[in-house]
C-alpha cells in the first residue's frame, strides 16, 4: 500500500510565505512525476506545479515567479515553496504522484489535502 501525507498548510497574511511538504511511503519502486494541485471553494481542482523525476518543472501561469516546486528523490518527497501569497491562493492543496510498486504496477495517488488560507 502507498500513502501520501502532506504538511505545512495554514493561515498566512497576504505577501507571506508557506512551504508545503509531501511524503510518499509504502511499497515504492519508483516515484514518477510529482505535483501539487489545489481546489478553492466552489471551483474545480487545478494544477499548480509539477516536477519530473529528472527535475523538469512546469507551473500554472498564476503562480509563476512566486511558487517553487522541488523534490528529494532519495526521500520520496516533494515540496512547494509559496512566496508572495495572495488571497486568491486560498485553497486546499493536494499532492499527486504516479508510483510504480515492486510488482511493476503503476497507480496514481492523492494526498488527503492541506488547507492554505491567505487572509489579513
Amino acid at each position: 500500500q502507498v500513502q501520501l501525507v502532506e504538511s505545512g498548510g495554514g493561515l498566512v497574511q497576504p505577501g507571506g510565505s508557506l512551504r508545503l511538504s509531501c511524503a510518499a511511503s509504502g511499497s515504492i519502486f519508483s516515484v514518477n512525476p510529482m505535483g501539487w494541485y489545489r481546489q478553492a471553494a466552489g471551483k474545480q481542482r487545478e494544477l499548480v506545479a509539477r516536477i519530473t523525476i529528472g527535475g523538469r518543472t512546469n507551473y500554472a501561469d498564476s503562480v509563476k515567479g512566486r511558487f517553487t516546486i522541488s523534490r528529494d528523490n532519495a526521500k520520496n518527497m516533494v515540496y512547494l515553496q509559496m512566496n508572495s501569497l495572495k488571497s486568491e491562493d486560498t485553497a486546499v492543496y493536494y499532492c499527486n504522484t504516479e508510483i510504480t510498486n515492486w510488482g511493476g504496477r503503476s497507480s496514481t495517488y492523492w494526498g488527503q489535502g492541506t488547507p492554505v488560507t491567505v487572509s489579513s
